[in-house]
């Protein structure tokens, strides 16, 4: 049972999710909450990517799981965190911004956009428009933010675009803090008002506005990611970053992916199950396909069938498919009228004989009901919790006594 789940409400999953769900719901909070689209989010985007780093790490989900976020602190999983940032660009492989990063300063920002696509797209192929918002250099000063020399250091940061305040805590005791700087808010130069340029006050870009062909090949993946080199946005003296595409797969009402497989749950009646059948099902391309189950063979509940090259298309491969996996669910009645049952019972192999013991006691079968069951189980369990803290240094063994 998980002690805690406040890392799951984080990222809005369940305790027993699989690591594709982690990394999903990961996928769209980062985007969602990342401080270049959420200033004002910095902490929600901390919390969301420290949640992460331990559900989708075994050995610390077992830990927080047993023990909660005090297990992982007191050392069983270890209490430090990678940066939000470092784990954002592991993730998506870049990241939305990479100034201060090693190697990457001549590149401007890369930007990243979530699409939302559904099953019979990456299953045929589609073409989608896509209208993005992106910075450009300012044609009018030409990335320059105002006139000629217009732009200079700026004095009270010294070009650090950061400025140093010292607090005193107590008698011998001073505290740094270190703010943006709040002349040039951290551009590390200023440009007096009037000089500024007219179009871009100052900023040296523009936000402009094009329109992309975005096309999603056969047999592409949720969270797969479409690069346009060059399409990011635009910075003075900076190499343009790339426009990443995220591709984010729709939920089916029918079909659930797996890999190259896709699966279906087949619903037919008791008469079916035990004397054949036959069903149409309509692919993501519009074909109908017809299956049969002959007379004489019978389908159980539950079971699983397939059927080869009836599923997802193979990327980059699109003439090979998965299969087509089908499980049967067999819809058995509420009630049978009893004057059928005899006919019934000669129709199917007889019934195995019981022997009921002279003092057997007759018992009374109910309808069991598993939330509720499942609501009594944990109350049960938290008061067996309540009885151990309230005695907790009871002996346990009891020692002879002479």
């Amino acid at each position: 049972m998980v002690k805690e789940t406040t890392y799951y409400d984080i990222l809005g999953v369940k305790p027993n999710c699989t690591t594709d769900e982690l990394k999903k719901a990961y996928r769209k909070l980062a985007l969602k909450y990342h401080p270049d689209k959420n200033p004002n989010e910095g902490e929600r985007f901390k919390q969301i990517s420290q949640a992460y780093e331990v559900l989708s790490n075994p050995d610390k989900r077992r830990i927080y799981d047993q023990g909660g976020e005090q297990a992982l602190k007191e050392g069983g999983g270890g209490s430090g965190f990678s940066s939000p940032m470092d784990l954002f660009d592991m993730f998506f492989g870049g990241g939305f911004s990479r100034h201060g990063r090693q190697g990457r300063e001549r590149k401007g920002k890369d930007v990243i956009h979530q699409l939302s696509v559904t099953l019979e797209e990456l299953y045929r192929g589609a073409v989608r428009k896509l209208a993005l918002q992106k910075n450009v250099i300012c044609e009018k000063c030409e990335g320059r933010g105002g006139k000629k020399g217009a732009v200079q250091t700026c004095p009270t940061c010294r070009g650090t675009g950061m400025q140093v305040q010292i607090q005193q805590l107590a008698p011998g005791m001073i505290q740094q803090i270190q703010t943006v700087c709040s002349e040039c808010r951290g551009q590390r130069e200023i440009i007096n008002p009037k000089d500024r340029c007219k179009v871009c006050q100052g900023r040296k870009t523009v936000r402009d506005r094009k329109i992309l062909e975005v096309h999603v090949d056969k047999g592409m993946t949720d969270g797969q990611k479409i690069v346009f080199s060059g399409e990011g946005d635009q910075e003075p003296d900076l190499e343009p970053g790339d426009l990443i595409i995220v591709l984010d797969e729709k939920e089916h009402e029918v079909f659930k992916r797996s890999g190259n497989d896709l699966i279906i749950r087949l619903n037919i009646e008791l008469v079916e199950s035990l004397c054949g059948f036959q069903k149409v099902i309509r692919t993501l391309d519009d074909r109908d396909i017809v299956i049969t189950v002959l007379p004489g063979e019978v389908t159980k509940h539950g079971e699983v069938k397939c059927v080869q090259n009836e599923g997802m298309p193979m990327y980059k491969n699109p003439f090979e498919k998965g299969q087509l996996i089908i499980q049967f669910l067999v819809n058995f009645p509420e009630r049978i009228p009893p004057e059928v049952i005899p006919a019934l019972e000669n129709c199917l192999p007889p019934r195995p004989r019981v022997d009921i013991p002279e003092l057997a006691e007759e018992c009374q079968l109910m309808d069991l009901d598993p939330e509720r069951e499942s609501r009594r189980r944990r109350a049960h369990h938290a008061s067996a919790y309540d009885e151990d803290d309230e005695q907790p240094g009871m002996n346990r063994v009891q020692c002879a006594t002479s």
